[in-house]
Order: C-alpha cells, then structure tokens, then sequence
C-alpha cells in the first residue's frame, strides 16, 4: 500500500515522503516530467537589435522564460490549422525598447499566455541602443528541447536505522551528524531517518573510537520525493501529471502487448 506524507511545501516546492513503492518507479515519475507539455518561445525574429548580445541569445534568453498556456491550447501539429500558426496552438508577442536600461520580461506583449515571472532581466540596453522583435510560443516537452521542462524532481532513498542497547547511549554521535538527524534524549538519542542522507559520518565515528556502528542502510521501498517547479505548474500538479503520463504509456505498452500474436 502506497503512503504519502506532506514534509513541506511552498509556492514553487514541495516535499513529500512516499512509501510502498520501489526506486523503479520513483525514478519513472522523476523522468515522465521530461514528458509534461508546456508552453516556450520557439521562433523568433528580430527587426532592431543594438544591445551588446547577439540575436542568438536574446533569443535563448527569451526560450526560457515561463510562460503559462491556456488549458484549452493545443500542440501545434495537433492543430485545425496544420501548423500555420493560429489561436489555437500559438502565442504571439511583440518587444520594443529604447536604452538607456534594462529590458525586463514584463516589456514583451503577451497575446495568447501570461509571462510567469514579470522581473526576468533580458537585456540591458545603453542610450540610444534599441531592441524590436516578435516571437512565437509553441506547446512542447523537455524531450525535444529543456526550455519546455516546467521543473525539477528528485528523490532519495529513507534511511532505515537500527540502534542497538549499546548505541542507543552514544550520544556524543549529535554534534557528529552533519545534517542533524541523530537528537539526543536525555542518556539515550533517536534517528530522524528522513533527515539521513546515509553520509555514514556516525559510522566512521564509531569505528576511529572501536565503538559498536549502528546498522545503517538505504530504504528500498521509502523515499523522501523532491517537486521544484519553474512556475507553469504548481509542484502538485507536475507530480500528478506525471503519473498520468506514466499511465498512459503503460496503456500503450498493454495494446502492443496485446497486437503480439
């Protein structure tokens, strides 16, 4: 049985334990992420450019930005339009600026999404120097290109911990500990497993002081699950995502399977 357990969350991230599973799947709905569509810049054309960058890299600047895409866009070779670029699958927007200072993400005009983060820095351009461009978002996935990826997962295996009578008393173990999982409790100290990232510092303490070593491994069925996202998305929803995407391919492989004579 799967059990989850919410350690922390904030706007953009969120931390969670998840039992009942194996490294396998953890790390499949680390991948899947790389599968999530989202919206980015993917074309773009430049009409005045006298800033100290070239086009090339105010271009990639502008490919990462997030950006946010209406629930009802639609991948462009999905699209009624063939891919002639209408409402439906493409977001248009325009920049034009004058120096001297800097060019900030909130200055392009947005037709089609919202801009995630209004205060990105593009450009700085000095007096007299001049930027004017258009450019066209597309949906896409991390898999073709990393400007799509809406944010980070990662994991870790629990560390499973098992305290003898003899070191149950080692309590000069706590200033030991570099991430503060061993606590001490009056003659005796107890493990945060969650806490332990198995650096195994304890048990090199106990062997330079012929000291019994506690019994320190990784979980295999217990994870601390790490979602950052970039803002398309919030941390919830890349996790749910995810495993909506894991679903759905298993439901291919089931098809193949079953063409398979």
């Amino acid at each position: 049985m799967v059990k989850i357990e919410k350690l922390k969350e904030t706007k953009d991230k969120i931390t969670f334990s998840i039992d009942g599973i194996n490294s396998t799947i953890a790390n499949s709905i680390r991948r899947s992420t790389f599968e999530i569509e989202v919206l980015a810049i993917d074309l773009v054309e430049f009409y005045k450019n006298d800033s100290a960058l070239y086009d090339e890299m105010i271009a990639l600047r502008l490919g990462l930005l997030p950006l946010k895409a209406p629930k009802s866009f639609t991948r462009r070779g999905d699209c009624s339009c063939k891919e002639k670029g209408c409402l439906k699958c493409t977001a248009s927007f325009k920049l034009k600026a004058e120096g001297p200072g800097t060019v900030y993400s909130k200055e392009l005009k947005a037709k089609g999404c919202d801009i995630v983060f209004e205060e990105m820095p593009l450009v700085i351009l000095a007096k007299d120097q001049e930027l004017e461009l258009t450019a066209e978002a597309y949906l896409g996935s991390a898999i073709e290109h990393t400007k799509f990826l809406p944010g980070l997962v990662w994991f870790r295996s629990n560390a499973v911990i098992n305290l003898t009578k003899d070191t149950e008393s080692y309590t000069d173990l706590v200033n030991i500990c570099p991430k503060r999982a061993i606590i001490s409790k009056g003659s005796k100290i107890e493990i945060d497993s969650l806490k332990c990232d198995l650096c195994e510092c304890c048990i090199e303490y106990c062997n330079e002081k012929n000291k019994k070593p506690l019994d320190l491994k990784a979980s295999e069925d217990s994870f601390t699950m790490f979602i950052e996202s970039f803002g398309q998305l919030e941390p919830k929803e890349l996790f749910i995502e995810s495993l909506n995407i894991i679903d759905k391919n298993l439901d291919e492989v089931a098809k193949a399977v079953k063409k398979l004579k």
